[in-house]
């Protein structure tokens, strides 16, 4: 499908990565891995057709490929319906062709015309090619897949500029899922979506028969949906037909064969050179210590594959130590307009909690954390406990730093006389060293953005912890640092997050966000999951759908099988049109059959009525005939 031999990127005479090899099939779902600015995004980018490089790629004729990016630009004036359903270019334009067509056959009166006749072809061949690519069905797929990541029908007929960055990034997912991309590549598909949203999509790739390339930091989704893993570590890849936690124990094990393999040749290499020094003395033995020099010579030396280890360090000291009771709301709520996102709540928050908001997109998981940091207004009545003082990370916290500045003078600017002197310290710490604290905001990746406001965040004193998504952009070992130094925090921590693997352990309360209310669940995630009833964390998608079908076996998801599912689909929609113009035919029939029971030889002997009524059933003949065809062609296929 895509083949990638000898691959290099450089940017300012240092390579990203240095002659990589690998190749992409239908059916590998590959979990794309890598440090913040290892070069996962570059190397989508390559793949897409969108940067330079030094190399060679080759691809099938006609192979299409998808690409998520991270930035998003629509043309303005589009509902979201119509937004996604740009995904079918050719079958929009059958249609454009089909109106116009229908519209001369109205208006023009050439009956006999060959012009005419020409029309009434052309009309019955893109009709023809209509129904293949799917031009009946088309609708109802775009509903199902916007309804899948968490859209409501009444959003449907919005302006998609009236949405978060977020919900766009969805309508910009819709549109690659609905298109028949031989290959998709997803750059952190994850970000703005919600645990159930998360859902859909990993049962949505799970059963997709192309190929998936995805760049994510989401553990459990990447260990859900790949069977595939490949890191970009130090310039080189490691590639394995593994998902995520697989591979991690696969390349620990590989590492130690390497390691005990290297020491035994060492060994080896060791006593040779202990023959060579004493042979060498002996004249007797010259012509044995150059036989033995010459083996030394020729022996490939094992290499123990580097691994790149550095990782924040991390740690979140409270300032000083607060009342019992940190936060108190009483009959608080919010709207925006005539959404009224929350109403009256009542929440009682002590200290040294650890809270975690969970719950659909738009619910007012980010709003409450707003109103608590007095960010918006709101109804009812809200108050911090003594000696509280809030730190806040916004899930977009990485967009208020300015682009034009260094990492160095971002940091200077927010510190005070008394942390200016550890500035350079702290961003060591999160992995800010020598120039690279030189660099300007904009050429940074969103996981370094992410670690700078991070950094940034603890110049200022607090006991009191508010993240919103803090793990957007962040690598999976970021993440984890990041976990253990919160569990570590002293203060009260309340974090949103749809990160499963993150949550997990991390709080002793969950809220779930619903319907304009919250209820609590005293335990953490999976407690909340359980207490659901949510399924091994799959059964919001279970309630709200069928049981999922069969996954397919990497085995048996090769290019043939790829093809039979395109196939197959396109089967199914010619199977689906015919139904439908059988269904009209004999409708038709019955009503000219009514029309002859009615008054038979009136009827019989108006001017081309029989022609009609008889051509009609040619046609029904002709239908039920092709319908059989198409059905064998299916059953053998299934």
């Amino acid at each position: 499908m895509l083949n990638i031999h000898n691959l290099s990127v450089s940017f300012g005479g240092e390579y990203l990565f240095e002659e990589i090899t690998f190749r992409l099939g239908a059916g590998d779902r590959v979990g794309l891995i890598g440090k913040n600015g290892a070069g996962k995004s570059t190397m989508l980018k390559i793949l897409a057709g969108e940067q330079e490089y030094e190399g060679q790629i080759a691809k099938d004729k006609d192979l299409n490929i998808g690409f998520l990016k991270q930035d998003i630009d629509f043309v303005k004036g589009r509902t979201v319906l119509d937004e996604a359903q740009q995904a079918f270019v050719e079958i929009k334009k059958q249609e454009k062709q089909i109106d116009e067509i229908n519209h001369q056959l109205a208006t023009r009166t050439d009956y006999e015309s060959e012009s005419y006749t020409q029309l009434i072809q052309d009309l019955s061949e893109i009709t023809h090619s209509y129904e293949i690519i799917g031009g009946y069905n088309y609708e109802g797929d775009t509903e199902k897949v916007l309804l899948g990541l968490g859209f409501q029908r009444e959003q449907f007929d919005k302006l998609t500029d009236t949405f978060s960055g977020g919900w766009r990034m969805r309508i910009e997912l819709a549109k690659l899922l609905l298109q028949n991309n031989d290959i998709l590549l997803l750059d952190e598909p994850t970000n703005h979506l919600d645990i159930e949203s998360i859902i859909w999509l990993e049962n949505f790739l799970n059963n997709y028969p192309g190929c998936v390339v995805i760049v994510s930091h989401d553990k459990m989704f990447l260990d859900n949906v790949t069977n595939r893993t490949i890191e970009i570590s130090l310039g080189k890849i490691y590639d394995f037909s593994k998902p995520y936690s697989k591979y991690l124990v696969q390349r620990a094990e590989l590492r130690e064969q390497q390691l005990a393999a290297q020491k035994n040749q060492q060994k080896e290499i060791e006593h040779t050179e202990k023959l060579i020094e004493k042979f060498r003395a002996k004249a007797t033995k010259a012509s044995m210590a150059q036989s033995l020099i010459k083996k030394l010579d020729k022996i490939d030396r094992i290499e123990v594959d580097e691994d790149d280890n550095a990782v924040m360090n991390v740690s979140f000291p409270i300032s000083v130590q607060p009342g019992k009771v940190v936060i108190e709301a009483e009959g608080v709520g919010k709207a925006y307009g005539e959404n009224q996102v929350l109403k009256d709540i009542d929440l009682l928050i002590e200290r040294q909690s650890k809270i975690a908001f969970v719950g659909q997109n738009g619910q007012g998981k980010t709003t409450l954390a707003k109103m608590i940091i007095d960010e918006i207004p709101y109804e009812g009545h809200l108050k911090l406990g003594h000696n509280v003082q809030l730190g806040y990370f916004a899930q977009n916290q990485a967009d208020y730093l300015d682009g034009e500045k260094t990492v160095h003078e971002i940091m200077v600017d927010a510190a005070n006389e008394k942390n200016r002197t550890k500035v350079r310290d702290m961003l060591g710490s999160f992995l800010f060293r020598g120039d690279e604290v030189d660099k300007k905001v904009k050429v940074l990746s969103g996981g370094e953005r992410n670690r700078l406001a991070l950094c940034k965040m603890m110049l200022q004193p607090f006991n009191v912890l508010i993240m919103d998504e803090p793990t957007n952009h962040l690598d999976i070992k970021s993440k984890n640092v990041l976990k253990e130094a919160l569990n570590q925090f002293e203060g009260t921590l309340i974090i949103v997050s749809h990160d499963r693997d993150f949550l997990q352990g991390l709080s002793n309360k969950v809220y779930e966000f619903k319907d304009g209310g919250i209820k609590e669940y005293l335990g953490d995630i999976n407690y909340f999951l359980e207490q659901r009833k949510l399924e091994d964390m799959r059964a919001v998608e279970k309630k709200t759908k069928a049981a999922p079908t069969k996954n397919v076996t990497d085995s048996t998801r090769n290019k043939s099988s790829y093809k039979d599912q395109k196939k197959i689909k396109s089967l199914k929609n010619k199977l689906s049109n015919t139904e439908t113009k059988i269904t009209k035919l004999e409708k038709d029939l019955e009503t000219l059959d009514l029309e002859l029971a009615t008054n038979y030889e009136a009827t019989a002997t108006k001017p081309g009525f029989m022609e009609k009524y008889k051509a009609k059933k040619k046609d029904l003949n002709s239908l039920m005939e092709q319908w059989e065809e198409v059905q064998e062609d299916l059953d053998r296929l299934d």
